[in-house]
């Protein structure tokens, strides 16, 4: 074979290997095209009028009008509301996260022994979180009932009388703490999957050496479930500080806006008293400091958060 027909058919060979790349690339866009366009259409364009109206007054009858900065200085300066609903928002998160993190890293460790019955335990563990928000917000409404529920009579049988739960400004927002954890056992599921991960051969040695079940648990399994536990404080601090649906069916932010979370005052300005561009500064303002907080969360973890691929590199 001669030099050039050599490098004619290299040449060929290239022509085909670029146009097989290039249907590869078009395949997988029109295979994506449809959470591009969702997206754009769902998330991109709504959160990008929504920064535009938070500069406008507008109660969606009217035109917008152009206010500038007025909805933020009446959210800093003016209304005292926000910043008592993300106080309410705040506090219930500080105590709903790490309660929801131990329980369900205990349930997974008392999950991860080998007992009969197990898969049923599981089972049984997990299946509050996939009910619905509105029908456990109604069947809790129902527990904490002062009069009839559930808990306040099981209280009876040793002589103490329950308080007023949902009516106390006191009580309402342990109710809601405690209330959160129905749904522990979707976080318990994960903490399983990372428990299993872990390599028996660490406790066997552990063990040899004569380590005893504490020392196990805090050099051995915290360390290696660090990254599931860091996973878990992210989607927890998120998801818990966007908690609507509860308050909204059973108390609607009473009593006194003792339950008057974030999103509740949101929805209230938004579809109660119609002032989009007032609804749309306090979303702005949120999703920041959700943003921010998580931003602080990420750069922490490097002081506590152990991967095990990291520390190989390093060694």
């Amino acid at each position: 074979m001669s030099l050039a027909q050599f490098v004619k058919n290299q040449s060929g060979f290239a022509k085909v290997s670029i146009s097989y790349k290039r249907g590869e690339t078009l395949l997988a866009w029109a295979m994506i095209s449809p959470w591009v366009a969702g997206f754009l259409l769902l998330t991109a364009f709504p959160m990008i009028a929504s920064l535009a109206l938070s500069f406008y007054k507008w109660n969606i009858i009217s035109a917008p009008k152009f206010v500038g900065l007025a909805n933020y200085h009446k959210l800093f300066f003016t209304d005292p509301l926000p910043l008592h609903s993300l106080k309410i928002t705040v506090l219930f998160s500080l105590a709903s996260i790490p309660l929801n993190i131990v329980f369900g890293l205990v349930i997974a460790m008392l999950l991860n022994t080998n007992i009969r019955g197990l898969s049923v335990f599981r089972t049984i563990y997990y299946l509050p979180a996939i009910l619905s928000g509105v029908a456990v917000a109604i069947l809790w409404q129902w527990i904490f009932s002062s009069d009839f529920g559930l808990l306040n009579t099981a209280l009876r049988i040793f002589g103490i009388e329950g308080p007023a739960w949902l009516g106390s400004k006191v009580w309402v927002l342990p109710a809601f703490v405690i209330m959160r954890l129905w749904s522990v056992g979707g976080g318990m599921i994960i903490y399983l999957a990372g428990l299993q991960a872990i390599p028996t051969d660490l406790y066997e040695a552990a063990e040899i050496d004569g380590a005893n079940w504490w020392q196990r648990i805090f050099r051995i399994t915290l360390p290696m479930l660090s990254p599931t536990i860091f996973f878990q404080l992210i989607t927890g601090v998120i998801f818990t500080m966007q908690i609507f649906t509860e308050t909204f069916i059973m108390t609607d932010g009473g009593p006194a806006n003792a339950s008057l979370f974030y999103l509740l005052y949101l929805y209230r300005q938004a579809f109660q008293n119609f002032k989009m561009g007032y609804a749309s500064a306090l979303a702005w303002v949120f999703f920041l400091a959700i943003l921010l907080l998580t931003i602080i969360l990420f750069a922490t973890a490097k002081f506590w958060v152990y991967y095990e691929a990291e520390s190989e590199e390093d060694n």
